[in-house]
């Protein structure tokens, strides 16, 4: 009583307290009390208290149904009838209401009913116990069925601690009483005030893989009820959802599960296209007209390869779903967008038309579908193309309103590459071009909102630019031509320039692209000077014109540089952002590309002045002036350099440059290595220096490596690490490299080993266990011969073991994968004879290994990094087999028989065991998951599991 006392005054002070700091403490108790044994007897007191008001029984229902769900273990096997007959009674108390309390109370009861095998509720389980007390109580009919409806939902809820093998067999307990519910369903039919929960109840079990076959169900009275209904005010949602259910049960199985259904097809199709009139009724409610557009969307979602074949029966389906397509409400009419992909890829896939045999009957056929089609995709693209239009009061929406505006237009680009795909994208652009050119016209008015139509039509255009021929001469050059002519709105020019760069493959591929460029040009320039949105917009189509039209661009050098360096000076007439002025980086940094060698030395040259500029004069300013200076203002020019170095493909002219800025970039790393930002923007510019080089890069590449081999062990920056990874992959190979490389990886794997040597460690430097492992895994890779003799290797396999359950999910990635690579080295010609080596390290430690493995897979990690582990546990296994298998016994053996039965613990040793054996591991997935679900599946397991496996004892010896 003194419990249940406290509970009514914590939730008393959770929703009335006047005081924050009271109501968190309230909630914190509370929730600390619905994992406590006691809360199964208190909630079920209060819950059968008269006195409970709303507050106290809405939160007892949710933590007995929270505690059957979870924590149902926690009860000794006799518990179950009288938990059984409380929760019966309580569903009797309240089937009246509150509804929040009964439904708590009904899925409660389902999970018990997952739990619970059938045979423990008497002949013919949960259904039948659930008949007998509709036919005994008939005054509890209501509060029954709600139960009803929710025990199929819970098959497939993994909030319940059920166990796979249980829960599997609860699905087949309930489908085999499909047909008794489907008569408990019947019955209630004749209660008319019941007819809607029963067909939500119906609605519900059809989601089972119940096996009806059509035949049956066509002419079913529940069936028959729900179509009879669908223009019923009171019941349409509900006979909405029955026949939703029914038409994706129909298609199940695709083409071939068809004809199975075929019978329950035929009555289902007429009685929904009956419906199409009411799309356009304006009198209907908007919900209403929403459920009767997804009963058209299902149809053609659900029968897209029955309607590809463009039967007459089918047509009519598609002119439905048009008419869908055309309702002035986005949320209505893009319920079909999914079924214009799903039948574009059945009219234009080859696997579409396998059963037709040889190559000319499937382009005969492929052909004759398309021609019936074409219309259809004409209709859609003048259909969905003004949905992109910017609304007039565009300026006032909301940020949310204007993501959601977004997406819209991203969404009908879809649509518009679908059409493209089946129409060709030369026939999409003309029926575009035809809006485009009446926009233009319209935009000769005064009215400041014309604009919006243009840049609707031009948004249209660039999104299909992908399929658009580059050979295309009839309406790409008219459109170009257009361009300029457009009125310089900062919307409609940030689309135009987005046009310009969606179309550079076109303009490099034209005859008269060469003309056409300095118009282009200006256009951009134009865009650069409007606002920060078409800044960025002509940036990017700076560089996609630069990247397709290079060599025609030699000629516009000077022009190009103008450009270029007002960009990078920070011109104050151009709206340009230091991040968006990179693509002018990248842009130029490609045309150079395409000079001859002198040349190129030269423009890079000249590229570099206005980067090199203002890093040299902070740099003549003096340490203590370098120090404090904000890091963007050194960062901003750093990363221009990394754009340079990874884009003008001349490695020669690149190894000069960074020879020749060397001494700044020296200066940088010795002043500033304590500034994580800076140093990662000045590896990254050396890490592309050092790609684009090569072997030309000659002393500088041992001066820098000598710099952060030494700046490592003070700062411990994670950049020096990934700087370090690009150079093992370029020189790794190289024997005239071996024994500088050979002091790095020994220097920068010894003092990280140091750094980190507890789970903790791993915790506060993730960055640099991510780092660490990325890099020792690029030196199996590219430098065994240095890497795997080396003293450091044992000590890294020791680190890992100790990072392994790290929560950092890339850091715990790494860690795995090097691993992995570790165990497959067996795979490498180039590592074979480093096998010796890496088994007198790894043997010793293999237990620990799998162990850790097994406790990372059971709960130390979370479930989403399971499939790294996975792999990790597999290729171990492969590696030392027999060994690995003796291993693995030693491990699942420690985990007490509480958490895993004897069945599940063999299930995962056979799968090892295949592994093993040289099976595909993509096989052994299944009962490596079902071990880590049955170990996770609930808190109070997954302590014990951790607890036996204790993941983080490095030491721990097997229990006899």
């Amino acid at each position: 009583m003194e419990l249940q006392n406290t509970v009514k005054e914590a939730l008393n002070a959770l929703y009335h307290h006047p005081d924050d700091a009271f109501r968190m403490q309230a909630d914190r108790w509370l929730q600390d009390f619905q994992r406590t044994l006691d809360a199964w007897q208190v909630a079920d007191n209060l819950l059968h208290e008269p006195t409970s008001n709303l507050e106290t029984l809405i939160f007892c229902s949710q933590t007995l149904r929270s505690k059957v769900q979870r924590d149902f273990e926690e009860l000794p096997s006799e518990a179950f009838r009288p938990l059984r007959d409380s929760l019966n009674n309580l569903l009797r108390k309240f089937h009246k209401g509150p509804p929040k309390v009964r439904t708590q109370i009904s899925i409660a009861v389902a999970a018990l009913a997952v739990h619970v095998p059938a045979d423990d509720w008497g002949e013919g389980g949960i259904v039948n116990w659930l008949r007998n007390e509709m036919n005994s109580h008939p005054e509890y009919v209501p509060g029954f069925l709600e139960l009803l409806t929710v025990l199929p939902e819970e098959v497939y809820n993994y909030k319940i601690a059920a166990r796979p093998d249980r829960r599997r067999q609860f699905e087949k307990e309930l489908t085999s009483q499909m047909q008794v519910t489907l008569n408990i369903l019947t019955a209630c039919l004749n209660i008319n005030e019941l007819k809607e929960q029963v067909l939500e109840a119906f609605a519900s079990w059809l989601r089972l893989k119940h096996g009806i076959p059509g035949t049956v169900l066509a002419s079913h009275p529940l069936v028959l009820t729900a179509l009879a209904s669908l223009n019923s005010e009171l019941l349409s949602e509900a006979s909405v959802n029955v026949i939703s259910e029914l038409i994706h049960y129909s298609a199940a199985g695709n083409s071939s599960g068809l004809p199975v259904h075929m019978p329950l097809i035929q009555v289902i199709v007429p009685q929904v296209m009956n419906l199409k009139a009411q799309l356009r009724d304006s009198s209907k409610d908007e919900e209403d007209v929403k459920a009767i557009a997804r009963l058209f969307a299902d149809m053609g979602d659900s029968y897209v390869e029955l309607i590809a074949t463009g039967s007459d029966e089918s047509m009519l389906i598609v002119h439905a779903l048009l008419e869908v397509t055309s309702h002035p409400e986005y949320d209505i009419a893009s319920m079909t967008f999914n079924f214009w992909h799903s039948l574009q890829l059945n009219l234009t896939k080859r696997d579409a038309y396998i059963s037709f045999g040889n190559d000319a009957s499937i382009e005969a056929e492929r052909k004759r579908r398309l021609h019936i089609f074409r219309p259809v995709y004409e209709s859609l693209v003048s259909l969905v193309s003004f949905r992109v239009q910017y609304p007039n009061d565009y300026q006032d929406l909301s940020y949310e309103d204007l993501k959601e505006f977004k997406q819209t237009r991203y969404a009908v680009a879809d649509v518009l590459i679908d059409a493209a795909l089946v129409l060709g994208g030369d026939m999409t652009l003309k029926i575009l071009y035809v809006r485009l050119v009446e926009a233009v016209t319209s935009c000769g008015n005064s009215e400041p909102s014309e604009w919006r139509p243009a840049e609707a039509a031009l948004f249209c255009i660039r999104a299909i630019s992908d399929y658009v021929s580059v050979g295309e001469t009839e309406i790409m050059p008219q459109v170009m031509g257009l361009l300029p002519k457009l009125p310089q709105q900062a919307q409609l020019l940030q689309t135009v320039c987005y046009t310009v760069g969606a179309y550079s493959k076109w303009l490099d591929a034209s005859s008269s692209g060469q003309s056409i460029l300095p118009s282009v040009i200006d256009i951009l320039m134009s865009g650069m000077g409007t606002s920060e949105d078409s800044a960025a917009a002509a940036a990017l189509a700076f560089r996609h014109i630069c990247a397709d039209c290079r060599r025609k661009l030699c000629g516009f050098l000077d022009g190009l540089f103008h450009i270029y360096n007002m960009t990078v000076n920070g011109e104050s007439s151009l709206k340009v952002t230091a991040e968006d002025s990179l693509h002018l980086v990248e842009a130029l940094s490609m045309v150079i590309t395409e000079l001859v060698p002198d040349q190129a030395k030269r423009a890079l040259e000249a590229l570099c002045v206005p980067v090199v500029a203002p890093l040299q004069e902070i740099v003549n300013q003096g340490p203590e002036v370098l120090n404090k200076k904000p890091s963007n203002e050194l960062t901003v020019h750093i990363d221009r350099f990394a754009y340079i170095f990874r884009y003008v493909n001349h490695p020669e002219a690149v190894a000069d440059a960074i020879q020749r800025l060397w001494p700044i970039f020296k200066a940088i790393f010795d002043i500033r290595a304590w500034d994580m930002r800076t140093m990662e923007s000045l590896c990254r510019a050396c890490k592309y220096a050092v790609r684009t080089s090569g072997r030309f890069m000659g002393i500088t590449i041992g001066v820098m490596l000598e710099e952060i081999q030494g700046l490592y062990k003070q700062h411990h920056q994670p950049c020096f690490l990934y700087l370090s990874s690009e150079v093992i992959k370029i020189f790794g190979s190289d024997p005239s490299c071996a024994s500088y490389l050979q002091n790095l990886i020994e220097a920068l794997f010894m003092h990280t080993t140091r750094l980190l040597t507890n789970i903790q460690e791993f915790t506060a430097r993730p960055d640099i266990a991510d780092d660490c492992f990325l890099l020792a895994s690029r030196c199996i890779r590219y430098c065994p011969q240095l890497f795997i003799p080396s003293s450091v290797f044992p000590a890294l396999i020791d680190c890992s073991m100790v990072g392994i359950t790290v929560q950092h999910r890339e850091a715990s990635n790494s860690i795995l994968t090097f691993l992995a690579d570790v165990f497959d080295l067996a795979n490498s010609s180039k590592s074979e004879q480093y096998i010796s080596r890496r088994d007198a390290i790894v043997i010793p430690r293999g237990q620990v290994i799998l162990r850790i493995l097994v406790a990372a897979l059971t709960g130390a990690l979370p479930s989403s990094r399971l499939e790294p582990v996975t792999y990790t546990l597999l290729a171990l296994t492969r590696a030392y087999r027999v060994q690995a298998l003796e291993w693995a016994k030693e491990s699942v053996s420690l985990i007490p028989s509480t958490a895993v039965t004897e069945k599940e613990r063999s299930r995962f040793l056979k799968a090892l065991s295949d592994a093993a054996s040289g099976c595909d591991i993509n096989t052994l997935a299944i009962p490596i998951e079902e071990l880590s679900d049955v170990c996770r599946r609930n808190r109070n397991v997954q302590e014990i599991v951790q607890g036996a496996l204790r993941p983080l004892e490095l030491n721990l010896l097997p229990v006899s």
